[in-house]
Protein backbone atom coordinates (compact mmCIF):
# COMPACT_ATOMS: atom_id res chain seq x y z
CA UNK A 1 0.00 0.00 0.00
CA UNK A 2 2.76 2.30 0.82
CA UNK A 3 4.30 2.01 -2.64
CA UNK A 4 0.66 2.16 -4.39
CA UNK A 5 -0.67 4.81 -2.66
CA UNK A 6 2.95 7.02 -2.92
CA UNK A 7 2.45 7.18 0.70
CA UNK A 8 5.95 8.80 2.82
CA UNK A 9 5.56 6.54 5.56
CA UNK A 10 2.91 3.89 7.17
CA UNK A 11 2.84 3.27 11.07
CA UNK A 12 1.10 -0.28 11.26
CA UNK A 13 -0.64 -0.71 15.40
CA UNK A 14 -2.24 -4.14 14.44
CA UNK A 15 -2.08 -6.70 16.73
CA UNK A 16 -3.50 -9.96 15.37
CA UNK A 17 -6.17 -11.33 16.99
CA UNK A 18 -7.43 -8.37 18.93
CA UNK A 19 -10.93 -6.46 19.17
CA UNK A 20 -12.13 -3.64 19.36
CA UNK A 21 -13.36 -3.44 22.35
CA UNK A 22 -12.02 -4.34 25.59
CA UNK A 23 -12.37 -8.37 26.60
CA UNK A 24 -13.76 -9.60 29.82
CA UNK A 25 -11.87 -12.36 30.53
CA UNK A 26 -8.12 -12.40 29.82
CA UNK A 27 -6.97 -14.16 26.58
CA UNK A 28 -4.35 -17.28 26.57
CA UNK A 29 -2.04 -14.42 24.53
CA UNK A 30 -2.30 -11.21 26.75
CA UNK A 31 -1.32 -8.97 23.44
CA UNK A 32 -4.46 -10.33 21.91
CA UNK A 33 -6.35 -8.67 24.95
CA UNK A 34 -4.55 -4.99 24.17
CA UNK A 35 -7.93 -3.34 22.25
CA UNK A 36 -7.72 -0.64 19.79
CA UNK A 37 -9.69 1.77 22.28
CA UNK A 38 -6.39 1.64 24.59
CA UNK A 39 -4.34 1.09 21.83
CA UNK A 40 -5.32 4.53 19.86
CA UNK A 41 -3.79 6.71 22.76
CA UNK A 42 -0.31 5.46 21.59
CA UNK A 43 -0.69 6.19 17.54
CA UNK A 44 1.68 8.98 16.19
CA UNK A 45 -0.44 12.70 16.40
CA UNK A 46 1.59 13.33 13.42
CA UNK A 47 -0.38 11.29 11.05
CA UNK A 48 -2.35 12.59 7.64
CA UNK A 49 -5.11 10.09 7.76
CA UNK A 50 -5.86 6.98 10.05
CA UNK A 51 -7.15 3.88 8.64
CA UNK A 52 -9.20 0.86 11.18
CA UNK A 53 -9.27 -2.17 10.12
CA UNK A 54 -11.72 -4.34 12.82
CA UNK A 55 -14.64 -5.79 14.03
CA UNK A 56 -14.59 -9.49 13.02
CA UNK A 57 -12.49 -10.57 16.50
CA UNK A 58 -15.04 -8.54 18.37
CA UNK A 59 -17.78 -10.90 16.21
CA UNK A 60 -15.52 -14.11 16.47
CA UNK A 61 -14.22 -14.44 19.92
CA UNK A 62 -14.75 -11.42 21.74
CA UNK A 63 -16.99 -11.55 24.94
CA UNK A 64 -18.54 -8.07 26.21
CA UNK A 65 -21.73 -7.58 25.30
CA UNK A 66 -22.96 -6.27 21.72
CA UNK A 67 -24.74 -3.83 23.02
CA UNK A 68 -26.53 -0.60 21.39
CA UNK A 69 -26.56 1.98 19.55
CA UNK A 70 -26.06 5.24 22.13
CA UNK A 71 -23.47 3.12 24.21
CA UNK A 72 -20.58 5.39 24.37
CA UNK A 73 -17.52 3.28 26.56
CA UNK A 74 -15.63 0.47 25.34
CA UNK A 75 -17.81 -2.21 28.10
CA UNK A 76 -19.67 -3.04 24.82
CA UNK A 77 -19.07 -3.22 20.78
CA UNK A 78 -21.61 -0.89 20.10
CA UNK A 79 -19.48 1.81 23.11
CA UNK A 80 -16.35 0.88 21.93
CA UNK A 81 -16.90 1.58 18.42
CA UNK A 82 -18.03 5.18 19.40
CA UNK A 83 -15.72 5.60 21.90
CA UNK A 84 -12.55 5.14 19.55
CA UNK A 85 -13.99 7.02 16.76
CA UNK A 86 -14.82 9.97 19.09
CA UNK A 87 -10.94 9.60 20.50
CA UNK A 88 -9.86 9.72 16.77
CA UNK A 89 -11.90 12.56 15.70
CA UNK A 90 -10.79 14.48 18.85
CA UNK A 91 -6.43 13.45 18.40
CA UNK A 92 -6.73 13.94 14.50
CA UNK A 93 -9.70 16.29 14.29
CA UNK A 94 -9.89 17.40 10.12
CA UNK A 95 -7.97 14.79 9.02
CA UNK A 96 -9.35 11.71 6.90
CA UNK A 97 -10.58 8.85 9.49
CA UNK A 98 -11.55 5.21 7.17
CA UNK A 99 -13.14 2.88 9.03
CA UNK A 100 -12.88 -0.93 7.04
CA UNK A 101 -15.31 -3.44 8.34
CA UNK A 102 -15.10 -6.67 8.64
CA UNK A 103 -15.48 -8.68 5.42
CA UNK A 104 -17.26 -11.76 4.44
CA UNK A 105 -15.81 -14.85 6.32
CA UNK A 106 -16.98 -18.63 6.33
CA UNK A 107 -14.47 -20.49 8.56
CA UNK A 108 -15.39 -24.03 8.12
CA UNK A 109 -19.17 -25.37 9.50
CA UNK A 110 -18.13 -23.31 12.73
CA UNK A 111 -18.37 -19.45 12.06
CA UNK A 112 -20.91 -18.79 9.39
CA UNK A 113 -20.79 -14.93 9.04
CA UNK A 114 -24.68 -15.14 8.42
CA UNK A 115 -25.05 -16.38 11.86
CA UNK A 116 -24.05 -15.44 15.35
CA UNK A 117 -20.73 -16.74 16.12
CA UNK A 118 -21.27 -19.82 18.31
CA UNK A 119 -17.78 -19.37 19.99
CA UNK A 120 -17.97 -20.02 24.03
CA UNK A 121 -16.62 -16.95 25.05
CA UNK A 122 -19.94 -15.26 23.38
CA UNK A 123 -22.38 -13.59 25.22
CA UNK A 124 -26.18 -14.29 24.82
CA UNK A 125 -27.06 -11.40 22.29
CA UNK A 126 -23.80 -11.90 20.12
CA UNK A 127 -25.16 -11.15 16.56
CA UNK A 128 -24.52 -11.85 12.72
CA UNK A 129 -21.32 -10.68 11.64
CA UNK A 130 -23.59 -7.80 9.21
CA UNK A 131 -24.71 -6.20 12.98
CA UNK A 132 -21.22 -5.57 13.70
CA UNK A 133 -20.51 -4.14 10.44
CA UNK A 134 -23.94 -1.78 10.65
CA UNK A 135 -22.77 -0.68 14.44
CA UNK A 136 -19.58 0.67 12.25
CA UNK A 137 -21.57 2.65 9.45
CA UNK A 138 -24.37 3.99 11.78
CA UNK A 139 -21.79 5.56 14.06
CA UNK A 140 -19.45 6.97 12.20
CA UNK A 141 -21.96 8.98 10.52
CA UNK A 142 -21.91 10.74 14.04
CA UNK A 143 -18.16 11.63 13.67
CA UNK A 144 -18.11 12.52 9.71
CA UNK A 145 -15.69 9.20 9.29
CA UNK A 146 -15.43 7.39 5.86
CA UNK A 147 -16.47 3.82 6.24
CA UNK A 148 -15.27 1.48 3.61
CA UNK A 149 -17.86 -1.51 3.92
CA UNK A 150 -15.66 -4.28 2.70
CA UNK A 151 -18.38 -6.65 3.93
CA UNK A 152 -20.89 -5.61 0.55
CA UNK A 153 -17.71 -4.12 -1.28
CA UNK A 154 -14.78 -6.42 -1.45
CA UNK A 155 -16.76 -8.36 -3.87
CA UNK A 156 -14.97 -11.73 -2.43
CA UNK A 157 -17.30 -14.13 -1.22
CA UNK A 158 -16.05 -17.43 0.63
CA UNK A 159 -18.98 -19.03 0.72
CA UNK A 160 -18.64 -19.87 -2.86
CA UNK A 161 -15.82 -22.71 -3.33
CA UNK A 162 -13.24 -20.72 -5.78
CA UNK A 163 -13.52 -17.64 -4.51
CA UNK A 164 -12.64 -19.59 -1.06
CA UNK A 165 -9.79 -21.53 -2.77
CA UNK A 166 -8.67 -18.53 -4.46
CA UNK A 167 -8.16 -15.53 -1.68
CA UNK A 168 -8.20 -16.83 1.64
CA UNK A 169 -6.31 -19.46 3.48
CA UNK A 170 -9.27 -20.91 5.60
CA UNK A 171 -11.97 -18.60 4.88
CA UNK A 172 -11.19 -15.71 7.25
CA UNK A 173 -7.56 -15.06 6.71
CA UNK A 174 -6.37 -13.46 3.03
CA UNK A 175 -3.85 -14.92 1.23
CA UNK A 176 -1.12 -12.88 -0.87
CA UNK A 177 -4.23 -12.57 -3.84
CA UNK A 178 -6.56 -12.16 -1.14
CA UNK A 179 -4.46 -9.10 0.73
CA UNK A 180 -3.73 -7.89 -2.84
CA UNK A 181 -7.53 -7.57 -4.26
CA UNK A 182 -8.16 -5.53 -0.61
CA UNK A 183 -5.00 -3.33 -0.76
CA UNK A 184 -6.51 -2.32 -4.48
CA UNK A 185 -10.14 -2.12 -2.71
CA UNK A 186 -8.76 0.77 -0.14
CA UNK A 187 -6.35 2.12 -2.16
CA UNK A 188 -9.12 3.21 -5.00
CA UNK A 189 -11.30 4.34 -1.65
CA UNK A 190 -8.81 6.90 -0.71
CA UNK A 191 -8.34 8.04 -4.20
CA UNK A 192 -11.97 8.98 -4.08
CA UNK A 193 -11.84 11.14 -1.21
Amino acid sequence: LLSMCELSRVNNYGIGGSRIAHQIRPSTVPRMDLCFCGRAYNMSRAADMTVVYGGVNDYLHGDVPFGEIGDTTPATYCGAVYFLMKLLREIYAEKPIIFMTPARLFWGKQYDDTKPSIHPLKTDNARPLYSYVEVIEETAEQFGVHVLNLYNELGLDPHDDECYAKYTTDGLHFNDAGHEVLANCLKNFIEKL
